[in-house]
């Protein structure tokens, strides 16, 4: 585990047990102490895959693109996004789950495209149901990390006991999905010998995107990454080489942000930049959408 601290932030990572790294990213506590002049922390979190978060413990709002934060539910599940959310917490304390595509085959009957760019209540959504207890406890712990940190744990553990097998394709399509060679959908779909057709059925169900959104995505969180390391480099100094020029770089950042480079450098982080360096520490890499499962 490793924590990063900013003023009034303290974020903790851990990582799953071994057998569950091809499933699960992460499992992330966060403690915000907000001062009486400004009662809300504010941030934006990049395109991620699917996240649960348990909020009994504090308050939240959330908007997954363009609009007013609203009110999360206390235990709110994220469905893999193409576009920034703009958060708000206030002070307490919240845990989250990351969840690969194969994690969310294998946990759920869902098609994760039914929840994409969307926040639902968990407590209310019968796909999510084998959480609810967990939630529950959440709720009702007396704040003590560890013990809280092993309640996930040992629900998790259960849970994939009992999971339905998972399609080897989606592996090997979140594996392709890492290389940063492949850029086109004809290359993916060679790669893993599907046609086409087929290879849009199984992103859109597990990954929740067609393939050339995910590409686009993925080449775009490249450079986003790398900024969220060092953000005293220059935009062109992080930009993935399959992009064409900067205004290439500006309209895709437009697109997964919501606004543009400039902007978005200029805005307080107070917890993206401090989970980014806590994430790379302990999973290798600074951003959920480009962590390698260990199969």
């Amino acid at each position: 585990m490793h924590a990063a601290s900013g003023n009034s932030v303290n974020l903790r990572f851990a990582l799953p047990a071994e057998p569950l790294r091809p499933f699960v990213t992460t499992y992330y506590c966060t403690d915000a102490v907000c001062s009486p002049r400004e009662p809300w922390l504010e941030d934006y979190l990049h395109p991620e895959w699917a996240n649960l978060r348990f909020l009994s413990q504090t308050e939240a709002r959330s908007v997954i693109g363009t609009g007013e934060p609203l009110r999360c539910p206390d235990f709110a599940v994220t469905g893999p996004t193409s576009r920034a959310a703009r958060f708000r917490l206030r002070s307490g304390r919240s845990w989250g789950i990351g969840l690969l595509p194969s994690g969310w085959a294998a946990l759920f009957a869902a098609q994760a495209g039914d929840y994409a760019d969307r926040i639902v209540d968990g407590m209310a959504d019968p796909a999510f149901a084998a959480f609810v207890p967990l939630a529950r406890a959440l709720a009702a712990s007396d704040g003590d990390y560890a013990a809280e940190l092993a309640l996930i744990e040992h629900h998790m553990e259960a849970l994939f006991a009992a999971a339905q097998p998972v399609d080897p394709a989606i592996d090997a399509l979140t594996g392709a999905m890492l290389d940063p060679e492949l850029v086109s959908v004809v290359d993916l779909a060679e790669r893993l010998e599907m046609n086409v057709r087929s290879l849009e059925r199984l992103s859109r169900r597990a990954f929740g995107f067609p393939p050339k959104l995910l590409l686009r995505r993925q080449r775009f969180l490249r450079s986003l990454a790398r900024f969220m390391l060092d953000p005293s480099l220059k935009w062109i100094g992080t930009l993935d080489a399959h992009y064409h020029d900067q205004s290439h770089f500006v309209r895709d950042f437009r697109r997964f942000m919501g606004m543009s480079p400039s902007a978005y450098a200029h805005l307080d982080k107070p917890f993206l930049v401090a989970a980014a360096r806590a994430r790379m520490a302990i999973a290798g890499e600074a951003v959920q959408g480009l962590h390698r499962p260990a199969n």
